[in-house]
């Protein structure tokens, strides 16, 4: 395969014909694959193989394949880090809280988010070393500890990135984006360091037999201790070029990103074991995984699906290299020096008549499609994409049923992504739509400024973009469509003080830190209960929108205050978690407020368990959002500013509210 320079079977060596090919194809197991993708995505979408959506893949792949560049270092010697997302978000957050809230020079800020990054990599390589920790669990530490500093930093806000920083993001000549050139860069240097230094080779040795590389003379520990620290360097790499993408560091960016890391570099051929592995091969992975989201999101599949997809995907590309294996090709790692039958030069040359043969289908890909899909897009006028922060959350997926029953009565083609929370996701899938062509973007923000790069390409390429729920920072938005979340939060405040007649103590359940929802709802409320001088918050606490977390989190906020008479929770998921944790308390002693007006939480106001939410008519959001986007599509001049109204809903009028 691509990721090994491998020795095939006596009498396969040098053949030509079907056999040849089919050896030549299985011994390239992950490019096959990402050959095979390319071919049906192309034939599927004729979207996907154009210039614009390609450089969008390399850009969405760059992030994964310079942290699965670190990675690689790190399996190759038979190790495992899971910290490196939380590495790539501490390391952003450094550099953009020293250059712009302590007035560090930005050239100086970028020293320190690299030393951050490597620092990190050292404490994992001490503690695995030095420490006797296995990898799993060392690195798993400082996956929390790193997380935990970057919000303990930013103070769970978006922090604006240096503009010299930030040119990371853009293009060069109006065309080339520069995140592809840091990755093919650092994927040089990766390449470098395993095949020509003494380094890399120890690697091998290490991930080969750690044992007989110690009694050989290898200062195993030592050597452990720079891996780590080389993925902690390129995880702050990473992080910067993510950040810069972004125009902002999020303290909650990278999550998952270590898994999809490991995935590229298991994909790309090498052995969780130890002792194989290659740059090219991992870069080829993390190609794989951007190419599948890419043309997911253009064939309009379920967002559902498309995490079952993906996990498929990796498990047939594993188990392909494992039939690769035992039918009987065997690997060699890089730089060892030959190839099936013969000498170094030989071996150079199947590789080189590897990617010539890949080279020549890409080129016959392009031909055959563009005649396949050479007449006119008619049908792109009648396409919207609507991008949602998450889809784990009723008042999320309320706002979609409304947007898909606006879409069907007019008979508009909706595609509905979810962001999962992650805001460079969300920035790939809006990509994804601008290079789709589609007639309009409507987009829920998972955090206003890191959509504002995004949405920017959007409106250069003549796209309207219609904002709801939140607004968009720093881009042009057709309209917004959305409730006031801050005098949502106002009104969830004087519900409440009036309520326990403006005196008692309340806690307040935070949402996820570094969302605007969050934000704007808890400045709400704080400024309303400035007239309820006698209501005293005693804890505030994040329970991330989430109702398992709002349930744990009010348990273990009675400990410390039993006595509490009001909760405040800035959604209703967390406001019914609380409402569980108190039991019997919920709505006789204890008052409870959430906000969103989901289904469950107007059927626990009905049922007295929470005393009010503050309902946003979340399907009214949807319903005007696809309206206003198909208008604005047309060219018809709509409203800049939609606002549906928020309502306090109690026991009183729960009956005769709509939603």
């Amino acid at each position: 395969m691509a990721t090994d320079t491998l020795k095939s079977p006596a009498g396969t060596g040098g053949s030509a014909g079907p056999g040849g090919l089919r050896r030549l194809l299985l011994d390239n197991g992950a490019l096959t694959a990402l050959i095979v993708l390319v071919v049906a995505l192309s034939a599927l979408s004729g979207d996907f193989l154009t210039a614009d959506n390609l450089l969008n893949i390399g850009v969405q792949a760059a992030v994964t394949a310079i942290l699965a560049f670190g990675v690689t270092f790190v399996i190759v010697s038979a190790g495992i880090d899971l910290s490196v997302g939380s590495v790539a978000a501490l390391s952003a957050t450094v550099l953009a809280w020293s250059a712009t809230s302590e007035g560090v020079p930005v050239a100086l800020a970028v020293v320190l988010a690299v030393a951050t990054g490597t620092a990190c990599g050292l404490v994992n390589g001490l503690l695995v070393s030095y420490g006797r920790l296995p990898p799993f669990i060392a690195t798993l530490a400082m996956l929390s500890v790193a997380r935990g500093l970057s919000l303990v930093i930013s103070q769970g806000s978006p922090i604006a990135f240096p503009e010299p920083v930030s040119r990371l993001g853009d293009t060069i000549g109006g065309w080339l984006p520069v995140p592809v050139l840091v990755m093919v860069a650092l994927g040089l240097i990766t390449a470098f360091v395993l095949r020509r230094t003494y380094l890399g080779r120890s690697m091998y040795a290490i991930g080969g037999n750690e044992e007989a590389a110690r009694l050989s003379g290898l200062r195993v520990g030592k050597q452990k201790i720079a891996v780590y620290a080389l993925s902690g360097l390129f995880a702050a790499a990473a992080g910067i070029v993510l950040a810069s993408r972004l125009s902002s560091a999020q303290p909650q960016a990278a999550q998952g990103y270590e898994l999809d890391a490991i995935a590229a570099v298991v994909i790309g051929g090498a052995s969780l074991a130890g002792g194989t592995g290659k740059a090219s091969g991992t870069l080829i992975g993390a190609l794989i995984l951007a190419v599948l989201r890419n043309g997911l999101n253009l064939l309009s599949v379920s967002a559902f699906w498309q995490q079952v997809v993906i996990g498929v995907v990796i498990a047939l590309a594993v188990l392909l290299d494992t039939a690769r294996r035992k039918a009987g090709a065997t690997p060699v790692v890089a730089g060892a020096g030959a190839g099936a039958g013969g000498g170094p030069g030989r071996g150079r040359g199947r590789q080189a008549a590897t990617y010539l043969l890949a080279a020549v289908v890409a080129t016959a890909v392009v031909g055959a499609t563009s005649l396949l899909h050479g007449g006119p897009q008619t049908a792109a006028q009648q396409r919207i994409g609507l991008s949602l922060s998450t889809l784990n959350n009723p008042f999320f997926v309320q706002i979609r049923a409304g947007a898909e029953a606006e879409a069907k009565r007019l008979g508009v083609d909706l595609t509905v992504t979810d962001a999962q929370n992650d805001a460079s996701q969300q920035a790939n899938q809006l990509q994804n739509f601008t290079s789709g062509g589609l007639a309009s973007i409507v987009v829920n923000p998972v955090d206003s400024d890191a959509a504002g790069p995004a949405v920017q390409a959007a409106n250069r390429a003549g796209i309207p973009v219609v904002g709801v729920d939140r607004g968009v920072s720093n881009a042009k938005t057709a309209a917004l469509v959305s409730s006031d979340n801050v005098e949502g939060g106002r009104l969830g405040a004087r519900a409440l003080a009036e309520k326990l007649g403006g005196e008692g103590t309340i806690v307040i359940l935070q949402g996820q830190a570094g969302t605007s929802a969050s934000r704007e709802r808890g400045a709400g409320f704080a400024e309303g209960l400035k007239a309820y001088p006698g209501i005293r918050v005693v804890a505030r606490q994040p329970a991330d929108f989430d109702r398992t977390k709002g349930l744990d989190v009010m348990t273990n906020l009675l400990q410390a205050h039993p006595d509490i008479d009001g909760v405040f929770a800035e959604n209703d998921e967390m406001a019914l978690g609380a409402a569980r944790a108190l039991g019997s308390k919920a709505g006789t002693s204890v008052q409870v407020v959430g906000f969103d007006g989901t289904p469950d939480g107007l059927k626990a106001v009905e049922d007295g368990t929470l005393y009010a939410s503050v309902a946003q008519q979340p399907r009214e959001l949807g319903r005007i959002a696809v309206g206003n986007a198909l208008r604005a599509a047309a060219g018809e001049k709509v409203s800049a500013t939609v606002k549906v109204p928020v309502k306090v809903v109690t026991g009183e009028n729960v009956a005769g509210f709509g939603g």
